[in-house]
């Protein structure tokens, strides 16, 4: 998880860039922050998605079989 002061700081720069815009430095820092999010981001996604079963209205396990190897290399169910 990203810390609150790094998400504080992506959403500052967010405020300037609409206001003033950036400098330079602050739109490499901008953007190193965005990556980071994001990368933070798919991975909390991808261990959510690694849980999921699917269950169909009859109570049948749905799950696809992509999700279901992946779910045996980590050992999850």
């Amino acid at each position: 998880m990203l810390s609150k002061e790094k998400l504080a700081r992506i959403n500052e720069l967010a405020r300037k860039a609409k206001q003033t815009g950036l400098t330079e430095l602050e739109a490499k820092e901008q953007s190193k922050l965005r990556a980071e999010y994001l990368q933070t981001f798919r991975s909390s996604m991808l261990n959510t998605l690694k849980s999921v079963t699917v269950i169909d209205p009859e109570g049948n396990d749905v799950t696809p079989e992509k999700l279901k190897k992946l779910q045996e290399k980590n050992r999850l169910h």
